[in-house]
């Protein structure tokens, strides 16, 4: 999902790339196995101690933080398993910006992070000194809702003036407007600022109503009813209005989403969340009347949950659950349940910013390919008193040119900008670092190296670029490597996270924005003293423990050398390499040898296993990086293994090796640093029910399976 999914590219600025998956059934023919049927036995063998621990997890847990430990050893397992490899979070390099600190809605999880009409841009950079005065003052009065008043008083106090416009770089185009059908965070990023939600965090990180103005729970903790509010209408993308905002529209969304099934539908049909909706998405024949969701009047809306779950309201700012006008969809040439077909020549919803109803604050004005997209002020929004930035500009970077973005940042064409190395000895050249850099905070979002258990594609199945240099039997013989989890283990050991992330923000910071495992180890702490089974030992962790330490429990009992989690660490879980092991990577990599030689795979520095990594060769930053994994590679693994640097020629074919990929069969490569994942919500889960099997895990296709 998103997510999800948000990419550390050449401008710095955050993105979450994540991607969908559908259902899918190749048939091989012959005695062969079917494409599923590989999925799944490739699936069994490598993840099945992950998925068995994970399902008792979500089923047998009687508290939340009994819930929390055991998806803590379910991840440890995942961990272990070296299907992917851990590399960064967003954030953590230096930057100079005109934007306040904490003016844009502040969570871990979902859109809102996204949302940016309460941002407040000044119209120079503001110093390193007042910056921190701002950030000591949010963290002294987080939750008192006087933030946002008072920075703006502090600003134009300290001589700053505030402007009208907030113009940030991006570097993938959307490719759809409908927020219900995508986890892109190229598009759910861009669409975020065109709608509302029930509830909204604020700029404090507090949920705040939206569309909603409360809501009630019922004794069981299963039915949520919200009242809606009543000054709330569509307008089109001119501004001219079209319909009132009722409930009805959430439950078209709802029915919309669910049968698209093409986006976030995971999230209210997995968990059997959402009442009905697993078995509607199944069988979209169904009345719609059967799923949890029903206007009960026109300003009052229910879901119904299958049972109580701690963390629904944290869903709410998603776009899971976003609204849609029935009748503006459907004027479109939209249909609902088995009529539902978006490939029919009269369904034009969502194909570009004309075709979408707006009620959010920002209606978008241009939408130019590879150039720029505007969002202005929606008249006609409910709350104009939100909205700090009457224009929202983002201009497009191929990241050709890794001075760009600071040149039009200091030129005050982006309001901001993180620095790369070159950018950072011309900040100080022209006299800005010392004023005004600061280091950015890290977020929730985790990139991942993934690597292909079962490749399929050995070029880009969209033009057939990006082709692999491997011959037949060295794909075989890779194929069989990649089976083996000691394998999988040496590789992750021998890839030198520091220095490829040096090469993006330099030696100083190269280890501030590293991560050890998918879900950040301080996601959640346990609310109360827990005992789970670890090993057939019964363990106590005290309240207040973090997830990662019983994760790092967990990976220390099974005698594997992960570090996930070190308490003699500044930040437990981040901002040190607890994977990258020269020593650990030849140990791994010496029991894979005799391994699989007895399966007829000899592996050695004359017959080595050949790894396709794809990288963006128009991309120096990108280019440096890759070489820098190549040569940590193939020294800690004595030549036994050529990391083999495929060439994209721009960051679309990079792109279209795996992460606008749809299944796991288009995946071109054997392992892919790209993507990854910001969370949805405010649980484990979030993270964890994008590797379950059977197309229900996004980021499962990542893995070349499914």
């Amino acid at each position: 999902m998103k997510k999800l999914i948000a990419l550390l590219l050449v401008i710095l600025m955050a993105l979450t790339l994540v991607g969908c998956n559908k259902n899918n059934d190749t048939e091989t023919g012959g005695d062969e196995l079917s494409y599923d049927e590989q999925s799944a036995a490739i699936y069994d063998a490598q993840l099945g101690e992950f998925y068995d621990t994970y399902m008792a997890a979500k089923e047998n847990a009687s508290t939340i933080s009994e819930r929390y430990a055991l998806m803590a050893v379910a991840e440890a397992k995942l961990m272990e398993s070296a299907v992917m490899l851990p590399i960064s979070t967003q954030g953590g390099n230096y930057a100079i910006s005109r934007v306040a600190p904490y003016t844009v809605d502040f969570t871990l999880w979902g859109n809102d992070l996204d949302r940016f009409h309460s941002v407040l841009v000044a119209t120079e950079f503001i110093k390193t000194e007042d910056r921190d005065a701002m950030k000591a003052h949010w963290n002294e009065t987080k939750g008192d809702g006087t933030y946002l008043e008072w920075a703006k008083n502090y600003l134009t106090t300290h001589g700053y003036e505030l402007a009208n416009t907030y113009s940030l770089a991006y570097t993938s185009d959307p490719m759809t407007w409908d927020a219900l059908v995508t986890s892109r965070a190229a598009d759910s990023e861009a669409i975020v600022n065109t709608y509302d939600g029930l509830y909204e965090y604020d700029a404090e990180g507090i949920l705040q109503p939206a569309l909603a103005t409360g809501y009630t729970v019922s004794d069981d903790g299963t039915v949520y009813t919200f009242t809606l509010r009543d000054d709330v209408n569509w307008v089109d993308s001119q501004g001219r209005v079209l319909y009132p905002v009722v409930a009805d529209d959430f439950v078209a969304g709802m029915q919309h989403m669910l049968d698209a099934n093409g986006g976030p539908t995971y999230i209210v049909t997995e968990s059997a969340l959402v009442s009905g909706s697993g078995a509607y998405v199944n069988d979209p024949s169904l009345d719609f009347s059967t799923v949890g969701v029903k206007a009960i009047d026109e300003h009052t809306v229910e879901y119904t949950l299958d049972a109580p779950c701690s963390y629904f309201l944290t869903m709410l700012g998603y776009n899971v659950f976003a609204p849609m006008s029935r009748a503006y969809y459907e004027s479109l040439g939209g249909k609902f349940g088995a009529e539902y077909d978006a490939s029919a020549a009269d369904y034009n919803y969502g194909k570009s910013p004309d075709t979408i109803a707006y009620c959010g604050p920002y209606l978008v004005t241009n939408n130019t390919a590879e150039s720029k997209i505007v969002f202005s002020r929606n008249e006609s929004y409910y709350a104009p008193e939100k909205i700090n930035v009457d224009e929202i500009v983002w201009l497009f970077n191929d990241g050709s040119d890794v001075m760009k973005t600071y040149n039009d940042a200091k030129a005050g064409v982006l309001s901001g900008t993180g620095l790369t190395t070159s950018a950072v000895e011309n900040c100080k050249n022209d006299g800005l670092f010392d004023d005004y850099a600061y280091i950015s905070s890290t977020t929730a979002t985790t990139f991942m190296g993934f690597i292909n258990l079962n490749r399929q594609a050995y070029a880009n199945v969209s033009d057939g670029s990006v082709a692999t240099a491997q011959s037949e039997a060295d794909q075989a013989r890779t194929h069989t490597a990649l089976q083996n989890v000691h394998f999988r283990r040496a590789l992750c050991f021998s890839m030198d996270r520091v220095a490829n992330n040096a090469q993006k923000v330099g030696d100083v910071l190269a280890p501030n924005s590293l991560r050890n495992s998918y879900t950040p180890w301080n996601f959640v702490f346990l609310e109360e003293e827990t005992t789970i089974d670890i090993n057939g030992t019964p363990t106590t962790f005290a309240a207040g423990t973090s997830y990662g330490e019983i994760m790092q429990y967990q990976i220390d009992a099974d005698g594997v050398a992960i570090t996930v989690y070190d308490p003699a660490q500044p930040n437990g879980g981040d901002s040190f390499d607890g994977w990258y092991n020269p020593a650990n990577a030849a140990a791994e990599l010496a029991i894979a040898v005799e391994e699989l030689k007895a399966e007829g795979v000899e592996i050695s520095a004359e017959n080595p296993i050949y790894i396709d990594l794809p990288y963006a060769t128009n991309s120096e930053i990108y280019t440096n990086a890759a070489n820098a994994y190549k040569q940590s590679v193939e020294s800690a693994l004595g030549g036994a293994v050529i990391l083999s640097l495929t060439q994209c020629a721009d960051y679309d074919q990079w792109y279209y090796a795996g992460y606008y990929t749809d299944y796991g069969y288009e995946a071109n490569y054997d392992i892919y640093d790209l993507s990854g994942w910001g969370p949805d919500y405010g649980d484990p889960s979030t993270y964890l029910d994008t590797f379950l099997p059977e197309y229900s895990g996004y980021m499962a296709k990542c893995l070349g399976i499914y």
